[in-house]
């Protein structure tokens, strides 16, 4: 069966769905030897797609990696300002990868891989509420109302937040251990949001994302979920 070329790409493990839009619109893709300019194009398959000349492989069976990122990295396949990034630490024998959301340059934890565009699509999009938890190391005066209100949403800089719950773990003087849950995980939001409570993040370690836990995973470690753990827990939700 056919199928639009970005979704192809996306299955591929090219990149997501929207990004392989902005690659088509950039004209770095070829089909047939022929450069595509628009993304509405079907393909099969069986054509020859090349990405900035390079072939890509035909979609393979969706696989989903944890991985333990350390901080100083970039979650991104290339930075601009020449950062080291994820990708470039990857351990050897993995296929082409892209992540399930991001962890900026000084946040650490668990990070989700996988070869498959669309399950990285899936697994973003809020409406899942698969919710991502956080261990939290702050600096300033803790407002116990304030962090207690977060639950019920916030808008900082004009951009509106979801339920955030936060709990607190342990305090020694004016530094304390937050555990943060969330939905949404938008561009820095803990960071955002706590600065707007008068705090200061020193610390930020993803701890679980849905049903996938970071465990004892060390710095740096990549470990595959089990193609059985992986059908059970997306409940029929992803066509593996």
């Amino acid at each position: 069966m056919s199928e639009r070329i970005a979704k192809y790409l996306a299955r591929a493990g090219v990149c997501s769905r929207r990004e392989a839009e902005k690659l088509i619109l950039q004209g770095r893709i070829t089909v047939d030897g022929k450069v595509i300019e628009s993304p509405a194009l079907n393909v099969e398959g069986t054509e020859k797609i090349r990405v900035d000349g390079e072939k890509v492989a035909a979609p393979e069976q969706t696989r989903l990696w944890l991985y333990h990122k350390p901080t100083g990295l970039v979650t991104t396949h290339s930075d601009t300002q020449g950062r080291p990034t994820v990708f470039d630490h990857l351990p050897a024998g993995l296929p082409r990868v892209i992540s399930v959301g991001r962890l900026d340059l000084n946040s650490e934890g668990l990070l989700l891989l996988t070869n498959n565009g669309e399950l990285s699509r899936l697994l973003e999009l809020p409406q899942n509420v698969w919710s991502r938890r956080y261990k939290v190391r702050v600096h300033g005066s803790l407002d116990k109302k304030k962090l207690a209100d977060l639950e019920n949403g916030a808008v900082v800089d004009g951009v509106q937040y979801g339920a955030v719950k936060v709990a607190i773990e342990s305090e020694q003087g004016s530094n304390a251990w937050l555990s943060v849950t969330l939905c949404e995980g938008k561009n820095r939001e803990i960071r955002k949001l706590m600065k707007s409570v008068g705090l200061e993040v020193a610390r930020l370690i993803r701890l679980s994302y849905g049903p996938f836990q970071l465990g004892s995973l060390k710095k740096g470690e990549v470990k595959e979920i089990p193609q059985k753990v992986l059908k059970e827990q997306l409940g029929g939700r992803f066509q593996l």
